[in-house]
Protein backbone atom coordinates (compact mmCIF):
# COMPACT_ATOMS: atom_id res chain seq x y z
CA UNK A 1 0.00 0.00 0.00
CA UNK A 2 1.20 3.52 -0.86
CA UNK A 3 0.78 5.80 2.18
CA UNK A 4 1.05 9.60 1.98
CA UNK A 5 1.58 11.51 5.24
CA UNK A 6 1.21 15.31 5.25
CA UNK A 7 2.55 17.52 8.06
CA UNK A 8 4.00 20.99 8.64
CA UNK A 9 7.58 19.89 9.30
CA UNK A 10 9.61 16.77 8.45
CA UNK A 11 12.98 17.65 9.94
CA UNK A 12 14.42 18.82 13.28
CA UNK A 13 12.85 18.35 16.71
CA UNK A 14 9.05 18.24 16.77
CA UNK A 15 6.60 15.95 18.53
CA UNK A 16 4.41 15.77 15.43
CA UNK A 17 7.38 14.91 13.22
CA UNK A 18 8.48 12.23 15.70
CA UNK A 19 5.03 10.64 15.43
CA UNK A 20 5.08 10.80 11.63
CA UNK A 21 8.54 9.23 11.50
CA UNK A 22 7.87 6.47 14.05
CA UNK A 23 4.71 5.40 12.22
CA UNK A 24 6.44 5.61 8.83
CA UNK A 25 9.34 3.42 9.93
CA UNK A 26 6.93 0.71 11.03
CA UNK A 27 4.75 1.05 7.90
CA UNK A 28 7.86 0.36 5.81
CA UNK A 29 8.78 -2.68 7.93
CA UNK A 30 5.30 -4.03 7.25
CA UNK A 31 5.72 -3.73 3.49
CA UNK A 32 4.07 -0.38 2.76
CA UNK A 33 5.57 2.43 0.66
CA UNK A 34 5.67 5.72 2.57
CA UNK A 35 5.82 9.25 1.19
CA UNK A 36 5.91 12.37 3.38
CA UNK A 37 4.93 15.85 2.15
CA UNK A 38 5.74 18.93 4.24
CA UNK A 39 7.07 22.47 4.10
CA UNK A 40 10.76 23.08 3.38
CA UNK A 41 11.41 24.45 6.88
CA UNK A 42 12.05 23.05 10.33
CA UNK A 43 9.88 24.20 13.23
CA UNK A 44 12.64 26.57 14.37
CA UNK A 45 12.65 28.24 10.93
CA UNK A 46 15.82 26.64 9.58
CA UNK A 47 15.91 25.47 5.96
CA UNK A 48 15.43 21.78 5.14
CA UNK A 49 16.47 20.08 1.91
CA UNK A 50 13.80 19.79 -0.79
CA UNK A 51 13.88 15.98 -1.11
CA UNK A 52 15.26 13.26 1.11
CA UNK A 53 15.33 9.48 1.44
CA UNK A 54 15.38 8.85 5.17
CA UNK A 55 18.52 6.94 6.24
CA UNK A 56 18.39 3.12 6.16
CA UNK A 57 14.66 2.72 5.57
CA UNK A 58 13.69 4.19 2.19
CA UNK A 59 11.05 6.65 3.38
CA UNK A 60 10.75 9.31 0.69
CA UNK A 61 10.27 12.91 1.79
CA UNK A 62 9.23 15.82 -0.45
CA UNK A 63 9.34 19.36 0.93
CA UNK A 64 7.55 22.31 -0.69
CA UNK A 65 8.26 26.05 -0.45
CA UNK A 66 6.03 27.93 1.98
CA UNK A 67 3.58 30.16 0.08
CA UNK A 68 2.18 31.86 3.17
CA UNK A 69 2.43 31.47 6.94
CA UNK A 70 0.26 32.76 9.79
CA UNK A 71 1.44 31.28 13.09
CA UNK A 72 1.26 27.50 12.68
CA UNK A 73 -0.98 27.81 9.62
CA UNK A 74 1.41 27.05 6.76
CA UNK A 75 0.41 27.00 3.10
CA UNK A 76 2.39 24.92 0.61
CA UNK A 77 1.26 23.63 -2.76
CA UNK A 78 1.41 19.82 -2.91
CA UNK A 79 -1.79 19.02 -4.81
CA UNK A 80 -0.26 18.34 -8.23
CA UNK A 81 2.42 16.05 -6.79
CA UNK A 82 -0.12 14.18 -4.67
CA UNK A 83 -2.33 13.51 -7.70
CA UNK A 84 0.72 12.24 -9.62
CA UNK A 85 1.66 9.99 -6.71
CA UNK A 86 -1.82 8.40 -6.50
CA UNK A 87 -1.54 7.17 -2.90
CA UNK A 88 -3.80 4.46 -1.49
CA UNK A 89 -4.39 6.39 1.73
CA UNK A 90 -3.65 9.90 3.06
CA UNK A 91 -2.84 10.70 6.70
CA UNK A 92 -2.95 14.39 7.72
CA UNK A 93 -1.33 15.70 10.89
CA UNK A 94 -2.59 18.68 12.86
CA UNK A 95 -5.92 20.43 13.42
CA UNK A 96 -6.80 23.70 11.64
CA UNK A 97 -4.12 23.27 8.95
CA UNK A 98 -4.50 24.75 5.42
CA UNK A 99 -3.60 21.43 3.78
CA UNK A 100 -6.56 19.55 5.28
CA UNK A 101 -9.11 20.78 2.71
CA UNK A 102 -6.94 19.97 -0.33
CA UNK A 103 -6.09 16.54 1.14
CA UNK A 104 -9.79 15.68 1.55
CA UNK A 105 -10.51 16.77 -2.05
CA UNK A 106 -7.62 14.65 -3.37
CA UNK A 107 -8.86 11.62 -1.39
CA UNK A 108 -12.37 12.01 -2.78
CA UNK A 109 -11.05 12.39 -6.33
CA UNK A 110 -8.92 9.24 -5.99
CA UNK A 111 -11.58 7.34 -4.03
CA UNK A 112 -9.26 6.60 -1.08
CA UNK A 113 -9.38 6.87 2.71
CA UNK A 114 -8.20 10.02 4.46
CA UNK A 115 -7.34 10.14 8.18
CA UNK A 116 -6.70 13.04 10.55
CA UNK A 117 -4.38 12.98 13.57
CA UNK A 118 -5.05 16.21 15.46
CA UNK A 119 -2.18 15.93 18.01
CA UNK A 120 -4.35 17.48 20.74
CA UNK A 121 -3.77 21.23 20.15
CA UNK A 122 -6.22 22.09 22.93
CA UNK A 123 -4.20 24.41 25.16
CA UNK A 124 -5.45 26.85 27.75
CA UNK A 125 -6.53 30.17 26.22
CA UNK A 126 -4.03 32.15 28.30
CA UNK A 127 -1.14 30.38 26.54
CA UNK A 128 -2.24 31.76 23.16
CA UNK A 129 -1.77 35.21 21.68
CA UNK A 130 -5.02 37.23 22.25
CA UNK A 131 -5.88 37.60 18.55
CA UNK A 132 -5.30 33.89 17.94
CA UNK A 133 -8.04 32.87 20.36
CA UNK A 134 -10.67 34.68 18.27
CA UNK A 135 -9.28 33.31 14.99
CA UNK A 136 -9.44 29.74 16.32
CA UNK A 137 -12.96 30.24 17.70
CA UNK A 138 -14.12 31.61 14.34
CA UNK A 139 -12.49 28.77 12.35
CA UNK A 140 -13.98 26.09 14.62
CA UNK A 141 -17.41 27.69 14.38
CA UNK A 142 -17.47 28.21 10.61
CA UNK A 143 -15.31 25.43 9.18
CA UNK A 144 -13.75 23.14 11.79
CA UNK A 145 -16.70 20.84 12.51
CA UNK A 146 -17.43 20.14 8.86
CA UNK A 147 -13.73 19.63 8.15
CA UNK A 148 -13.23 17.04 10.93
CA UNK A 149 -16.31 15.09 9.90
CA UNK A 150 -15.07 14.90 6.30
CA UNK A 151 -12.28 12.50 7.34
CA UNK A 152 -12.87 8.76 7.50
CA UNK A 153 -11.47 8.67 11.03
CA UNK A 154 -10.06 11.23 13.47
CA UNK A 155 -7.24 9.72 15.53
CA UNK A 156 -6.76 10.88 19.12
CA UNK A 157 -3.17 10.61 20.37
CA UNK A 158 -4.28 10.73 24.02
CA UNK A 159 -7.39 9.71 25.95
CA UNK A 160 -8.17 13.19 27.29
CA UNK A 161 -8.42 14.54 23.74
CA UNK A 162 -11.75 12.85 22.99
CA UNK A 163 -13.75 15.24 25.17
CA UNK A 164 -12.35 18.25 23.31
CA UNK A 165 -13.02 16.69 19.91
CA UNK A 166 -16.65 16.03 20.86
CA UNK A 167 -16.99 19.60 22.16
CA UNK A 168 -15.81 20.90 18.78
CA UNK A 169 -18.48 18.83 17.01
CA UNK A 170 -16.56 15.76 15.87
CA UNK A 171 -18.89 12.78 15.51
CA UNK A 172 -18.11 10.21 18.20
CA UNK A 173 -18.07 7.25 15.81
CA UNK A 174 -15.21 8.89 13.87
CA UNK A 175 -12.89 9.14 16.87
CA UNK A 176 -10.31 6.38 17.38
CA UNK A 177 -7.64 6.28 20.11
CA UNK A 178 -4.27 5.58 18.48
CA UNK A 179 -1.61 6.99 20.83
CA UNK A 180 1.96 8.05 20.16
CA UNK A 181 4.24 5.03 20.16
CA UNK A 182 7.89 4.02 20.38
CA UNK A 183 10.10 1.96 18.10
CA UNK A 184 10.88 -1.53 19.37
CA UNK A 185 14.50 -0.36 19.69
CA UNK A 186 13.53 1.53 22.85
CA UNK A 187 12.57 -1.79 24.44
CA UNK A 188 15.15 -4.09 22.88
CA UNK A 189 18.43 -2.12 22.89
CA UNK A 190 20.84 -3.21 25.61
CA UNK A 191 20.83 -0.63 28.44
CA UNK A 192 23.85 1.65 28.85
CA UNK A 193 25.37 2.84 32.10
CA UNK A 194 23.93 6.00 33.67
CA UNK A 195 25.88 8.91 35.12
CA UNK A 196 24.72 11.18 37.91
CA UNK A 197 22.94 13.34 35.39
CA UNK A 198 19.61 15.06 34.81
CA UNK A 199 18.42 15.22 31.20
CA UNK A 200 16.05 17.43 29.24
CA UNK A 201 15.55 16.47 25.59
CA UNK A 202 13.05 18.30 23.41
CA UNK A 203 12.26 21.46 21.46
CA UNK A 204 14.05 24.73 22.14
CA UNK A 205 10.88 26.73 22.76
CA UNK A 206 9.56 28.92 25.62
CA UNK A 207 6.60 26.55 26.08
CA UNK A 208 9.08 23.96 27.40
CA UNK A 209 10.03 26.38 30.21
CA UNK A 210 13.57 24.97 30.47
CA UNK A 211 14.60 27.88 32.68
CA UNK A 212 12.45 26.41 35.49
CA UNK A 213 14.58 23.27 35.40
CA UNK A 214 17.86 25.18 35.21
CA UNK A 215 17.11 27.47 38.16
CA UNK A 216 15.70 24.62 40.29
CA UNK A 217 18.80 22.54 39.59
CA UNK A 218 21.22 25.39 40.36
CA UNK A 219 19.47 25.97 43.70
CA UNK A 220 19.21 22.28 44.64
CA UNK A 221 21.51 19.97 46.56
CA UNK A 222 22.21 18.07 43.33
CA UNK A 223 24.11 20.91 41.68
CA UNK A 224 27.54 19.67 42.87
CA UNK A 225 27.05 15.90 42.54
CA UNK A 226 25.01 15.86 39.31
CA UNK A 227 25.20 17.35 35.82
CA UNK A 228 22.29 18.85 33.89
CA UNK A 229 22.31 18.24 30.13
CA UNK A 230 19.90 20.05 27.79
CA UNK A 231 19.59 18.39 24.38
CA UNK A 232 17.87 20.57 21.79
CA UNK A 233 18.44 22.80 18.77
CA UNK A 234 21.01 25.35 19.93
CA UNK A 235 19.83 28.53 18.25
CA UNK A 236 17.35 31.40 18.59
CA UNK A 237 16.43 33.97 21.20
CA UNK A 238 15.23 31.42 23.74
CA UNK A 239 18.54 29.57 23.64
CA UNK A 240 20.40 32.82 24.23
CA UNK A 241 18.14 33.49 27.22
CA UNK A 242 19.06 30.10 28.71
CA UNK A 243 22.75 30.75 28.13
CA UNK A 244 22.32 34.00 30.04
CA UNK A 245 20.75 32.17 33.01
CA UNK A 246 23.68 29.75 33.05
CA UNK A 247 26.18 32.64 33.14
CA UNK A 248 24.35 34.27 36.05
CA UNK A 249 25.29 31.28 38.24
CA UNK A 250 29.06 31.56 37.84
CA UNK A 251 29.98 29.19 40.66
CA UNK A 252 27.91 26.21 39.53
CA UNK A 253 27.21 26.78 35.83
CA UNK A 254 30.01 24.38 34.82
CA UNK A 255 27.61 21.52 35.65
CA UNK A 256 25.12 22.58 32.93
CA UNK A 257 25.75 21.41 29.36
CA UNK A 258 23.95 22.16 26.09
CA UNK A 259 24.07 19.46 23.39
CA UNK A 260 22.73 19.76 19.86
CA UNK A 261 19.60 17.82 18.87
CA UNK A 262 19.76 14.12 17.96
CA UNK A 263 17.83 12.55 15.09
CA UNK A 264 18.76 8.85 15.00
CA UNK A 265 16.89 6.57 17.40
CA UNK A 266 20.02 4.79 18.62
CA UNK A 267 21.66 8.11 19.53
CA UNK A 268 18.55 9.22 21.43
CA UNK A 269 18.46 5.96 23.38
CA UNK A 270 22.16 6.23 24.24
CA UNK A 271 21.62 9.79 25.49
CA UNK A 272 18.62 8.81 27.64
CA UNK A 273 20.56 5.87 29.06
CA UNK A 274 23.39 8.19 30.09
CA UNK A 275 21.16 10.00 32.62
CA UNK A 276 19.52 8.92 35.88
CA UNK A 277 16.72 11.51 35.85
CA UNK A 278 14.60 12.93 33.02
CA UNK A 279 12.73 16.22 33.55
CA UNK A 280 10.06 17.77 31.32
CA UNK A 281 9.08 21.21 32.74
CA UNK A 282 6.63 22.21 29.95
CA UNK A 283 3.63 24.52 30.14
CA UNK A 284 1.63 22.17 27.90
CA UNK A 285 1.93 18.64 26.49
CA UNK A 286 -0.51 16.32 24.72
CA UNK A 287 1.13 12.87 25.09
CA UNK A 288 4.85 13.67 25.28
CA UNK A 289 7.30 11.35 23.55
CA UNK A 290 10.04 12.45 25.94
CA UNK A 291 8.27 10.97 28.97
CA UNK A 292 7.40 7.70 27.24
CA UNK A 293 10.95 7.33 25.89
CA UNK A 294 12.50 7.96 29.32
CA UNK A 295 10.08 5.55 30.99
CA UNK A 296 10.91 2.80 28.50
CA UNK A 297 14.58 3.10 29.45
CA UNK A 298 13.87 2.94 33.19
CA UNK A 299 14.57 6.55 34.07
CA UNK A 300 13.18 8.49 37.03
CA UNK A 301 10.81 10.93 35.33
CA UNK A 302 9.75 14.30 36.70
CA UNK A 303 7.22 16.42 34.80
CA UNK A 304 4.81 19.30 35.19
CA UNK A 305 1.10 18.62 35.66
CA UNK A 306 0.18 19.02 32.01
CA UNK A 307 -2.71 16.98 30.61
CA UNK A 308 -0.27 14.71 28.79
CA UNK A 309 1.91 14.06 31.83
CA UNK A 310 -1.13 13.43 34.04
CA UNK A 311 -2.26 10.74 31.61
CA UNK A 312 1.11 8.95 31.90
CA UNK A 313 2.41 9.57 35.43
CA UNK A 314 0.94 8.39 38.73
CA UNK A 315 2.67 10.73 41.13
CA UNK A 316 5.07 8.87 43.39
CA UNK A 317 4.51 5.51 41.66
CA UNK A 318 6.04 5.61 38.16
CA UNK A 319 7.34 9.18 38.28
CA UNK A 320 6.86 12.54 39.98
CA UNK A 321 4.77 15.63 39.18
CA UNK A 322 5.02 19.31 40.08
CA UNK A 323 2.98 22.43 39.32
CA UNK A 324 3.79 24.30 36.12
CA UNK A 325 6.46 26.94 36.71
CA UNK A 326 6.96 26.02 40.38
CA UNK A 327 10.74 26.20 40.79
CA UNK A 328 10.63 25.57 44.53
CA UNK A 329 8.53 22.42 44.16
CA UNK A 330 10.89 21.03 41.51
CA UNK A 331 13.90 21.85 43.69
CA UNK A 332 12.37 19.85 46.57
CA UNK A 333 11.73 16.88 44.25
CA UNK A 334 15.35 16.92 43.08
CA UNK A 335 16.58 17.08 46.67
CA UNK A 336 14.30 14.18 47.62
CA UNK A 337 15.72 12.02 44.84
CA UNK A 338 19.21 12.69 46.13
CA UNK A 339 18.15 11.24 49.49
CA UNK A 340 16.09 8.39 48.01
CA UNK A 341 17.20 4.79 48.58
CA UNK A 342 18.17 2.61 45.62
CA UNK A 343 15.32 0.25 46.45
CA UNK A 344 12.80 3.09 46.17
CA UNK A 345 14.36 4.35 42.94
CA UNK A 346 14.18 0.86 41.44
CA UNK A 347 10.48 0.61 42.31
CA UNK A 348 9.77 3.83 40.42
CA UNK A 349 11.90 2.71 37.46
CA UNK A 350 10.13 -0.65 37.22
CA UNK A 351 6.68 0.95 37.30
CA UNK A 352 7.76 3.42 34.60
CA UNK A 353 8.90 0.60 32.31
CA UNK A 354 5.60 -1.24 32.84
CA UNK A 355 3.67 1.92 31.87
CA UNK A 356 5.70 2.35 28.68
CA UNK A 357 4.76 -1.12 27.37
CA UNK A 358 1.35 0.20 26.25
CA UNK A 359 3.10 2.40 23.70
CA UNK A 360 5.19 -0.19 21.83
CA UNK A 361 4.89 0.45 18.10
CA UNK A 362 4.03 -3.21 17.45
CA UNK A 363 0.87 -2.85 19.58
CA UNK A 364 -0.15 0.43 17.94
CA UNK A 365 0.40 -0.89 14.40
CA UNK A 366 -2.25 -3.54 14.95
CA UNK A 367 -4.76 -0.68 15.29
CA UNK A 368 -3.41 0.93 12.12
CA UNK A 369 -3.70 -2.27 10.08
CA UNK A 370 -7.38 -2.48 10.99
CA UNK A 371 -7.93 1.14 9.85
CA UNK A 372 -6.01 0.69 6.60
CA UNK A 373 -8.04 -2.37 5.60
Amino acid sequence: MKILQICNFSSGISGVWTRVLEDSLEFVKRGHDVFIFSSDKEENGQEAMATEVYPYDGIRIRRFPIKRKVGYAIWFDFVEEALKLKPDVIICHGLRKPYLGPAIKIAKKLGIKCFLITHAPFVDKELRAPGLNFAIWFYDKVKGRKMMNSFDKVLAVCKWEKEDLLRLGCEEERIVYVPNSLSEEFFNQKPGSAEKKILFMGRMHPVKEIETLMIAFLNSNLRDAYKLEIVSSLNGKYYKKLEGIKKDFEKHNQNIFFTNELSLIKDKIDKIDSAEIFVLPSKKESLPFGIIEAMSRGKIVIATKTKGALELIKDGENGFLFDIGNIGELRVLLNNILEMSEERKNQVRQEAMITSQEFRISNIMNKWEGLLK
